[in-house]
């Protein structure tokens, strides 16, 4: 199953003997295994035997090893969690004790109106390699399940791989939560709707933005929830790129719709004076970006009877109307983006030099390593698309496999690189310019051509290997080379 997730190929799980087809599967898995025995009912049984056995703990044993033969020491783990999309009716209404419930909740892939289950992950911060997995429930909330599997994992944790820090998004903001980490580091993003984090980038931002293409920061010292800690509020170059887009875009749709409700409220008939006033101050409590710069109220007489009225004919009764103009609030605009421009992080440890400003601001950015293993596990030719198993164990199971793929790619992307690294050698990418980081996946299509010719059933050539792949796999060891060497 692992071969076949990182084969890359939208071969679903049932798919798998077509997948194994034109594989050596004598030199992957020993003599006698054929593609028809991989089929769909082997598998079946190995997801309902893997989840018998917890999934969690498996996982986390061969996690353990890995990070031990890669000699990995980071001491930032990143946590973070995904939803999955599912077909078909499950188990959204009750589930057994320890199944996990297959129902609607919060879609990361914006299909709320499907069924889901959640996976959280949580990663070292070198190669990115998932020590933790956890499956959860589709309605699940990271706020409660980011405290609940720290509070369980977190001796094991520090034991097993000697974590120092816990990174996440502000979903680990939490009050509770964090009254729970005394005795462990963490950093996190403070939630932007925090009163206190608004107030603060309102006042720092105009200092931090007075050059728009450097990064600057500053540090401040905050309490919340009773924990004392260290803020640093951050401007950041790129972020501000995207949010001059995302808040032009936002201000102009909604000055413009603004400007028609006005237009349309101005060419109404009220009743009375006090009707018309009473619209527009209800008018002016929509507004966020606009405001009322000039108003007047002006009565229309009215007149029953054919014709025009002569001069001295008084009118029968009044309407009122609303007359003004609309301007821009460019205060408004700007916190907007400044909001978009800034972000504040928060930590515990409040040693400067145990942690830097500088140390701290990277280990957020390692944040990116979790979620680059949700897009790979997400990616189309990946296995996502198989999740319309039966059994919700099975679909448990499916994501232990997947994350698997996760860790064999992370570890092997890691490995090869390191290996170029310290050899001071290079790899080829797709443009033919030698490299020394190359993605694990371009190497897996890179070695896509090779092809064994078999003589009379005694000998078996390896074709197509080239230079590079030579070198590659001399370097990685003859746990590697033994796989593309002739036999016979």
């Amino acid at each position: 199953m692992v071969l076949n997730g990182l084969g890359f190929a939208n071969h679903t799980l049932y798919l798998m003997p077509h997948f194994f087809q034109d594989k050596p599967l004598e030199r992957l898995f020993g003599a006698g295994i054929k593609a028809e025995h991989l089929n769909d009912d082997v598998m079946g049984r190995t997801l309902d035997k893997l989840y018998s056995y917890d999934v969690t703990n498996i996982y986390s044993m061969l996690a353990a090893r890995t990070v031990q033969r890669l000699k990995l020491s980071s001491s930032f783990a990143h946590l973070d969690s995904t939803s999955f999309h599912v077909d078909g009716k499950y188990n959204q209404e009750s589930s057994s004790e320890g199944v996990v419930k297959v129902t609607k909740g919060y879609s990361r892939d914006h299909r709320p109106d499907l069924n889901q289950i959640v996976l959280q992950l949580i990663c070292e911060g070198q190669a990115g390699i998932p020590l933790l997995m956890e499956p959860l429930n589709g309605n699940n909330s990271d706020k409660d399940s980011f405290r609940q599997t720290i509070a369980h994992h977190i001796d094991q944790l520090r034991d097993d791989f000697k974590l120092e820090y816990i990174v996440a998004d502000s979903a680990l903001y939490v009050s509770e939560t964090l009254a729970e980490m005394n005795d462990f580091f963490w950093i996190s993003r403070v939630p932007e709707t925090l009163t206190d984090a608004i107030d603060l980038i309102r006042n720092i931002a105009p200092d931090l933005m007075a050059n728009p293409s450097v990064m600057s920061w500053r540090t401040l010292g905050n309490n919340f929830a009773g924990v004392n800690q260290r803020w640093l509020v951050v401007f950041s170059p790129q972020a501000h790129q995207r949010g001059l887009k995302s808040v032009n875009k936002h201000c102009l749709k909604q000055t413009t719709a603004n400007f028609k409700a006005f237009k349309k409220l101005c060419k109404q008939d009220f009743q009375s004076l006090n009707e018309a006033q009473n619209a527009l101050i209800k008018f002016e409590k929509t507004l966020q970006l606009t405001f009322v710069a000039e108003r007047n109220f002006v009565s229309v007489p009215h007149y029953h009877g054919a014709g025009r009225p002569s001069n001295e004919q008084k009118p029968d009764g009044f309407t009122y109307r609303i007359e003004g103009a609309l301007a821009s609030l460019p205060k408004v605009r700007t916190e907007q983006l400044q909001r978009k421009s800034c972000f504040i992080l928060a930590s515990n440890q409040l040693d400067m030099e145990a942690l830097s400003d500088e140390q701290l601001l990277e280990a957020y950015k390692g944040q990116q390593k979790v979620e680059r293993g949700f897009r790979f596990m997400k990616d189309p030719l990946f296995m996502a698309s198989t999740m319309f198993l039966k059994s919700t164990k099975r679909i448990t199971a499916l994501l232990m496999i997947m994350t698997i793929c996760l860790l064999v790619y992370a570890a092997l992307e890691y490995r090869i690189r390191q290996t170029l690294k310290e050899h001071n050698e290079y790899f080829p990418d797709q443009k033919g310019n030698e490299i020394q980081n190359p993605t694990a996946r371009w190497v897996f299509q890179f070695f896509a051509s090779i092809h064994i010719l078999v003589i009379d059933q005694l000998y078996e050539l390896v074709l197509n290997l080239n230079q590079y792949q030579l070198e590659l796999l001399r370097l990685l060891g003859e746990n590697y080379e033994q796989f593309y060497s002739d036999s016979g």
